[in-house]
């Protein structure tokens, strides 16, 4: 694959899942968990997905590895469409991309040494290996992750939230994947951990020129990581820039609205906390137009016409807002 082309394209992806009957011949209703969602990534790019939860960014995740079945849309995966593969087609597609799961101690087998945990892609996709070479390839592993080889015989709960997560990285990445989806891995731990696990994934990014999706709902995490942010309001993008571009002049209010709640170490520097009022609107029912506008303290009559598109308002600069007359409030 040439590194012009995207590793990752998806465009116009929809996830629609439908609900009970509340009557037994009454309609059937449907989430609109991702409606509409378009992007792409570079081989070696790190691509930060943020928004609140319930925004869809997680199902997106699931999605891109064909976890849960796509309603409409397309998913490219090295220039290959796998949006629709039969489980036997997609099998040989497995090894290059993996997921690292949000929670570092559900996702590891309390049963499992830490070194069969770490083994076990190795099992299902290279059965021809020998068990030597497995043992080798699981201490290389650990110790790409900073963990020792002698911990492979221990079990999860043996190991700090800090070191299960670095097993769950090491066990994604055993079988030297080109996509990782990396869903909110730091979440769940303290935040001076989150710093070494941040700091861990970007130095495997270059060692091993991994392109990754790190979803996550905190903006000052995906920040010290990702090349561009895409920012996701219920099921829909709303902004997509690089990173820097959307910390300094963001173009869509409610990527304001988050970025003003990033933490300012910098006492000297008071910046305006924007408080969105009422809950966000429900999946099944979403507003009409754009899906911010109910919250929106810039919105106007025109808001409520058509589903803004996301369009390219800078270079690389994408916004799904229609006031560009907008002067908004970046973080830096």
């Amino acid at each position: 694959m040439a590194d012009t082309e995207p590793i990752l394209a998806v465009e116009e992806l929809r996830i629609h899942f439908a609900l009970p009957r509340r009557l037994p011949l009454g309609p059937r209703e449907t989430v609109k968990a991702v409606d509409g969602v378009s992007f792409s990534m570079r081989p070696g790019e790190v691509l930060g997905l943020v928004g609140e939860s319930g925004s869809g960014k997680t199902t997106v995740g699931r999605a891109v590895l064909r976890l849960i079945p796509a309603t409409g849309g397309t998913i490219r995966f090295r220039g290959g469409d796998i949006t629709h593969l039969s489980r036997r087609a997609l099998r040989p597609i497995r090894p290059h991309m993996q997921l690292v799961f949000q929670d570092p101690f559900a996702s590891l087998n309390p049963r499992m040494t830490i070194g069969r945990i770490v083994a076990a892609p190795l099992l299902i996709h290279r059965p021809q290996l020998g068990r030597n070479e497995r043992r080798r390839q699981v201490t290389a592993a650990l110790d790409m992750v900073g963990l020792s080889p002698g911990m492979a015989n221990r079990y999860p709960h043996e190991f700090s939230g800090g070191q299960r997560q670095r097993v769950g990285i090491a066990r994604a990445l055993i079988l030297r994947p080109e996509l990782l989806v990396a869903d909110e891995p730091v979440s769940a731990l303290d935040v001076s951990i989150q710093a070494q696990v941040v700091n861990l994934l970007r130095e495997l990014r270059a060692e091993l020129r991994l392109s990754i999706l790190f979803i996550a709902h905190d903006l000052a995490v995906i920040g010290n990581i990702s090349d561009r942010v895409a920012v996701m309001y219920l099921g829909r993008l709303v902004e997509l820039a690089p990173t820097d571009a959307l910390f300094r002049t963001p173009r869509h209010p409610y990527t304001e609205a988050l970025l003003s709640a990033v933490p300012e170490p910098d006492p000297d520097r008071p910046r305006r906390r924007i408080v969105l009022t009422g809950d966000p609107p429900s999946a099944i029912h979403p507003p009409s137009g754009c899906r911010f506008r109910t919250r929106c303290r810039y919105a106007q009559p025109a808001c409520e016409a058509a589903v803004p598109p996301l369009r390219e308002v800078s270079a690389g600069h994408f916004s799904a807002c229609r006031r560009d007359d907008l002067l908004l409030q970046g973080a830096v």
